[in-house]
């Protein structure tokens, strides 16, 4: 890694990734194989499909981003979605209010109550096993990990991946005019993402979900408002990419 790609991260990010809105149906396929082998395939939290294509009903109100390299064949690294609320039944539930039916503190915040239209939830975070081979990330779907932030000339070790999936996420959410992203993480990712300068609030206990998760929310304008200087190029990059293949539909 470069003296300046160290302290540029979204040249960084674009020397080695791009990230784009699924807004065609081919790039949503690619979002489904990547799903499939990550969450099937590898991980076995879902059945293996005839079809290699992991879908389920969300996806039909759900806007996606893929990560790619940036070199060709521009190979899909990972992806993620955010789930809206559905326009023809604006109260369902989304996933984490099932799953954390039980465990959601309402007077922190109650889902039910608020604009259903301005809420979303990020899921289906998945990293293809070649991009996340660091120990520990093996039976994760994507990962953060301390050591991520103590890059060397050596060896770079910015979590340019999960970081662009979540502010991939975050652009998706602006797009769509979403105030309120809700997430279902593991515990530690509140400490991670306070590295980057953004504010993961928890909302409830503990699930037994694919491991211990946690459901927290975070507010959109506060996360870009909030970013660490350093982490801001990364933004504005992932935001360009975005609005641009967004804008192709």
């Amino acid at each position: 890694m470069s003296l300046f790609d160290r302290f540029n991260l979204g040249a960084g990010f674009k020397k080695y990734f791009q990230i784009e809105a699924a807004s065609d149906e081919r790039v949503r396929e690619d979002v489904y194989r990547v799903r499939h082998e990550v969450y099937c395939e590898e991980l076995k939290f879902e059945p293996e499909r005839p079809d290699r294509r992991e879908t389920d009903l969300y996806d039909l109100h759900s806007v996606h981003c893929l990560l790619r390299t940036a070199s060709p064949p521009h190979l899909p690294v990972g992806c993620t979605r955010l789930v809206l609320a559905a326009p023809e039944a604006l109260d369902a539930p989304l996933p984490f209010e099932t799953t954390c039916a039980h465990t959601l503190d309402r007077s922190i915040i109650d889902p039910a109550k608020m604009d259903r239209r301005r809420i979303a939830e990020v899921s289906r975070l998945a990293v293809r096993s070649a991009y996340r081979r660091r120990r520990g990330e093996k039976h994760v779907a994507v990962a953060i990990n301390e050591d991520d932030y103590n890059s060397t000339d050596e060896q770079p070790r910015f979590p340019y991946i999960p970081i662009g999936l979540y502010l991939g996420a975050v652009a998706l959410a602006v797009r769509n005019d979403v105030d309120t992203l809700f997430v279902l993480t593991e515990p530690r990712l509140a400490s991670h993402f306070s590295k980057l300068g953004v504010e993961l609030t928890q909302i409830g206990g503990p699930v037994d979900h694919r491991g211990i998760r946690v459901p927290s929310m975070m507010n959109v304008q506060s996360i870009i408002k909030g970013l660490r200087f350093m982490v801001k190029p990364i933004w504005r990059a992932v935001e360009e990419q975005i609005n641009a293949t967004a804008s192709q539909r």
